[in-house]
């Protein structure tokens, strides 16, 4: 589980971030296979900074052929949403191809709320901060495609196991 090096530094350096997509969907009781974490992180300049000290520490790059730095320029970002539909931006572990990092360009979610909701969970010995299973069935919904509407079955599927409890 690669990802825990990651939650581990974010929260050691105070990042401001969410887990959304599929560890999110694992994370909230779903048996499913995932690959890539999916993130969300503030994109507020100094919160940015630390995210990338972070990913720089654990060896990512930018999968395009980008500056990490440019992530942070809201106009470059913008720039990605409306000339090239851009939806995330992709981090990669040069030496180990599976280690997969995508943040949303933009906030589909009003950050500070959905951060304001989280869920604090705990993978391993690990302290991880996860979308709302609420905000987590709006960002799928929104997705739409086959996997994100599996997921929310699968979502819906356990939040009416839990009300029978």
């Amino acid at each position: 589980m690669y990802y825990l090096e990651v939650f581990s530094l974010l929260n050691k350096l105070k990042v401001r971030y969410l887990v959304v997509g599929g560890i999110a969907v694992v994370l909230h009781g779903v048996v499913r296979l995932t690959a890539d974490l999916d993130l969300m992180v503030e994109l507020e300049k100094k919160n940015l900074q630390k995210f990338f000290e972070a990913l720089d520490t654990l060896g990512y790059k930018p999968k395009l052929p980008v500056k990490s730095t440019d992530f942070a320029d809201p106009v470059k970002r913008r720039e990605w949403i409306e000339k090239k539909n851009m939806k995330v931006f992709s981090f990669i572990h040069p030496k180990v191809d599976y280690k997969l990092i995508d943040v949303f360009v933009d906030e589909p979610i009003p950050f500070e709320k959905a951060y304001q909701r989280r869920q604090i969970m705990k993978a391993k010995d690990t302290v991880v901060d996860v979308i709302s299973f609420q905000d987590l069935i709006v960002l799928k919904k929104t997705a739409g495609r086959k996997q994100d509407l599996s997921d929310i079955k699968m979502l819906e599927e356990i939040a009416k196991e839990n009300e029978k409890k």
